[in-house]
């Protein structure tokens, strides 16, 4: 059965984190990717670390299914290819700071004259207009300016900076995904593509629906351990265990928190959940409930109570959680050439019946497609061969 993306192309301009998560996931269920990176130098990740072998792993981590070819697009020869490669593609995606594309005369408005059936996408910072549209700014920027950092801390102390990238992944890879494949349902019905102007700080603000619902209708605005879900109430916590490992616990509904309760020797507790006033008395007791066991125990104990509890688990823990491995979340995906050998990524969250994610490419080295993709637009071999002695690929 074909995958539901086969016959996509994707002619894919981004480099590092977000656009490459993006394209990576519409190529593992079928899209036809194509990394275009310049001739010196390719994708910045390709040199990040951890190293398999020299290479970057978290470059490997999210460029699998995707081909690759070298292109300098300063030369006009090579935005003339780049506009023949654009003639046969469905998607453009690009993360460069607003105007380059401009510059380098392969921004939308210049591209869909060559194929108007064309979605084009940009990802980007600060989206493409507003004051803010040329500032600099990485994921810890995104989720301050947003209120997100703000948030993480408990009351009167510095805000943790989380251990994911929310604003690049969560305002960034996943919303140019949706606005991607929404884009290409309005062509295939329209035979009109569009723009998809992605902006990682637009997706932390949308991120923010309920922490703002307070400030949006003129109250006061959260602010650290303000809600239940920030650590307010004792019932959606965490707790430091007897061998300094932490467990969480999410009771929200009261039936779960009376089942902790119970299990804890507090049945009083349960009346008193969402009561402001005993909320430091009861945390200061069952932090010190937890403190008599050490996580293991804990989680042998918890294991029969319907209660909302997790260990909170290393990296490598987690990697290893039956769950994880129940649900495919690690694939392996061999190097067919043998260099890197049989590397561990992490699968797609997205699980479809009749058409899974395929692991089919391993991860492309750079320029490893060019002479491929450019046969396949009509250049010759000889061509190809002047080009690259040239510099333009």
């Amino acid at each position: 059965m074909k995958l539901p993306l086969n016959g996509v192309k994707i002619l894919d301009l981004s480099t590092m984190y977000p656009g490459p998560l993006c394209t990576m996931l519409l190529a593992d269920y079928g899209a036809e990717v194509i990394r275009i990176e310049p001739p010196k130098g390719g994708d910045l990740w390709r040199l990040s670390q951890p190293r398999l072998n020299g290479l970057g792993m978290p470059y490997l981590q999210v460029n699998r299914n995707k081909k690759s070819m070298t292109l300098n697009l300063k030369e006009p020869e090579a935005k003339e290819i780049f506009y023949d490669l654009v003639r046969t593609a469905d998607v453009v995606v690009e993360q460069y700071r607003p105007g380059v594309v401009k510059r380098l005369g392969i921004d939308y408005e210049t591209v869909k004259q060559y194929n108007e059936k064309l979605v084009y996408c940009s990802i980007s910072g600060y989206g493409q207009d507003g004051p803010y549209r040329l500032k600099a700014g990485h994921d810890i920027n995104y989720i301050s300016q947003a209120g997100i950092l703000g948030l993480t801390a408990r009351k009167g102390e510095k805000p943790v900076i989380p251990g994911v990238q929310i604003g690049d992944i969560g305002g960034g890879a996943l919303y140019a995904v949706i606005g991607i494949l929404i884009a290409l349902m309005g062509a295939r019905e329209t035979g009109r593509g569009q723009y998809v102007d992605t902006a990682m700080f637009d997706g932390a603000i949308s991120l923010m629906a309920w922490p703002a619902c307070g400030t949006l209708v003129g109250s006061k605005g959260l602010e650290p351990e303000g809600s239940i879900l920030i650590g307010q109430l004792a019932c959606y916590n965490v707790y430091e265990t007897k061998d300094g490992r932490y467990m969480s616990l999410g009771a929200v509904e009261n039936h779960l928190w009376g089942n902790f309760c119970e299990f804890v020797g507090h049945p009083e507790y349960t009346a008193l959940q969402r009561d402001e006033e005993r909320q430091p008395k009861m945390k200061a007791e069952i932090s010190r409930i937890f403190k008599e066991r050490t996580l293991a125990e804990w989680v042998e104990a918890l294991a029969g109570v319907d209660c909302c509890w997790s260990a909170v688990n290393t990296v490598d823990e987690a990697m290893k959680d039956p769950q994880v491995t129940s649900r495919g979340m690690i694939i392996e995906i061999t190097d067919p050439q043998g260099e890197y050998g049989t590397v561990k990524m992490i699968g797609d969250p997205i699980k479809l019946s009749d058409t899974p994610a395929r692991k089919e490419l391993f991860p492309p080295r750079k320029g490893e497609h060019t002479k491929e993709t450019l046969l396949s637009i009509g250049r010759s071999e000889e061509e190809i061969a002047d080009l690259r002695a040239r510099g333009v690929i």
